[in-house]
């Protein structure tokens, strides 16, 4: 289920989110749209009703801490940025790009939840600041 609905923006955010459609080769309705999704997906974005992260075991909360991008996607992540940085790359590439920054972004995003979950609950010591 889609619903359509109207925003304004400030100038300045709908110029940054330009640039990045025409960096990605991706309309700019999709690029917004994805990176909504990608900011609310920590909050349960799938539409479920999943238990918040305060009623995880232990066990959970501890896994998810410690969960890491798999090396594959990490090395082809840094293979992309690194075309990103030497040249033009494919719409394929961008693509491909933007899905494996979604899915870093994500799982950091998670993964520091969890950090402070373990910390709230005395399972991990602070961070070091």
């Amino acid at each position: 289920m889609s619903a359509q609905i109207t925003l304004t923006l400030p100038d300045d955010l709908l110029r940054r989110a330009e640039i990045l459609a025409r960096r990605v080769g991706r309309p700019l309705t999709e690029v917004l749209t994805e990176t909504l999704d990608v900011s609310l997906r920590p909050l349960g974005a799938t539409g479920d009703d999943s238990e918040p992260i305060t009623a995880w075991t232990d066990e959970a909360v501890l896994a998810l801490a410690d969960v890491n991008m798999s090396p594959a996607e990490d090395q082809r992540l840094s293979d992309l940025l690194g075309r990103q940085k030497n040249g033009p790359m494919s719409p394929a590439e961008k693509a491909e790009l933007v899905t494996l920054m979604n899915i870093y972004q994500d799982g950091l995003m998670r993964k520091a939840m969890a950090v402070h979950e373990a910390v709230r609950r005395g399972l991990r010591g602070p961070l070091p600041s």
